[in-house]
């Protein structure tokens, strides 16, 4: 599919190729607008392509105190572990971030799988170790954040932040095939503060095969506020909550809900290490809503020969221009997105061409990125515009 260059394997290659996408992208895939910066052309980091969060990274404020959840309640514990042991029974490699306590941590290793501890808070580090020693290779440590793994902003690394390369080589944990089975599954819940910014920064490695995604398919089993759940899996049934990050992740993934639980059966970590009822911290209104466990399963089928690790930050680009006007119809978006011909465009996708964007399902995004893509005989096949920079995430 992506075959190997120079006689790299696939996964080699798109290693060395991940600058390299930003030169595919304008060299046969994208026109520049007279007066429209590179940055907009491109919306490209250093590190990431096509990274281009609205704030800042999460770790450019050092180390300050954000409030974690932590799964404590004894019925909470037994719901998720009978959950993530179906349908397999078999062993599994469990990859838990911010186990806290070690309740949860606990409850998995008993139950015959192996787990790998990932806790940020050095304040569990030692008790976390001694629950290692008892149970021998069962259970690693290691200290260091998940959601910081492979920082944009290089510089000195040094726990809790982590490369994914060093992690997983230390782990012993080799890459897989994307079409073959799961290699391990991640079991978290999403960071109070910094919900939107850390779904994007993960749907970022999904599509360009960097960080875990490196390593294969990786099944996300993450805790999450309802609020950011709906707009994960809305609709044009759903319209209000309809945005490119629904369209993005539903076309990444298979999202599905596997429990539900008020935000009262979780525990914060307070700074000075006291673990304390979330009911009790009434200063974080977003913490009063329900709190859903979902998974989320990277989909075999995600990458064809039109969309690619390589080209993704396009597809990325043309989906949230399309929302800039979000009740126009695709019709009167389709001379801004593309240089192709409308009349030709129209001969294959003449379906979808007088629904309004909010009508559009995320497989008719998907779609319309390939069409364009299949135009061999336009050098130029896309444009950008600086509205798209401006666009909300």
């Amino acid at each position: 599919m992506w075959g190997a260059v120079a006689g790299l394997s696939w996964r080699p290659t798109l290693l060395a190729l991940s600058a390299a996408g930003r030169t595919r992208v304008l060299g046969s895939g994208a026109a520049r607008r007279r007066g429209v910066s590179a940055r907009s052309c491109h919306g490209l980091s250093d590190f990431h392509p096509g990274l281009d969060y609205e704030e800042t990274p999460l770790w450019s404020f050092g180390y300050r105190f954000d409030p974690k959840r932590y799964v404590t309640d004894p019925k909470l514990v037994r719901t998720v572990a009978k959950i993530l042991q179906k349908p397999q029974k078999t062993c599994q490699l469990f990859m838990e971030c911010n186990p806290g306590p070690g309740i949860l941590t606990k409850a998995f290793v008993e139950s015959g799988h192996k787990v790998v501890a990932l806790e940020s808070d050095s304040t569990f580090i030692p008790h976390l170790e001694t629950l290692q020693s008892n149970w021998g290779g069962k259970l690693q440590v290691v200290h260091c954040d998940f959601f910081k793994l492979d920082p944009r902003n290089g510089g000195i690394v040094k726990p809790p932040i982590m490369l994914s390369q060093m992690l997983f080589k230390n782990l012993g944990i080799e890459a897989v095939p994307w079409k073959a089975g799961i290699p391990f599954k991640v079991i978290a819940s999403f960071p109070i503060k910094n919900e939107r910014r850390i779904l994007w920064k993960i749907l970022h490695d999904l599509y360009s095969c960097t960080s875990i995604f490196r390593y294969g398919r990786i099944e996300l089993n993450m805790f999450i506020s309802e609020s950011e759940y709906q707009k994960l899996v809305a609709s044009p049934r759903t319209a209000p909550f309809y945005q490119p990050l629904s369209v993005l992740w539903q076309v990444a993934c298979d999202i599905k809900l596997l429990h539900v639980e008020p935000c009262s059966s979780f525990d914060l970590c307070t700074q000075n290490g006291i673990l304390e009822k979330s009911g009790y911290r009434a200063a974080l209104s977003q913490m009063q809503q329900r709190i859903c466990f979902v998974r989320m399963t990277p989909r075999k089928n995600l990458f064809t020969e039109n969309l690619t690790p390589i080209n993704y930050d396009t597809f990325f680009h043309m989906t949230k221009q399309c929302f800039v006007k979000r009740s126009a119809r695709l019709l009167d978006h389709l001379p801004s997105l593309s240089p192709i011909d409308t009349r030709d465009l129209l001969k294959r996708v003449n379906h979808l061409a007088k629904l309004r964007i909010t009508n559009m399902y995320p497989k008719d995004f998907k779609q319309l990125f390939e069409t364009v893509e299949c135009f061999d005989e336009y050098t130029y096949k896309w444009l950008y515009d600086d509205i798209m920079e401006e666009v909300s995430v």
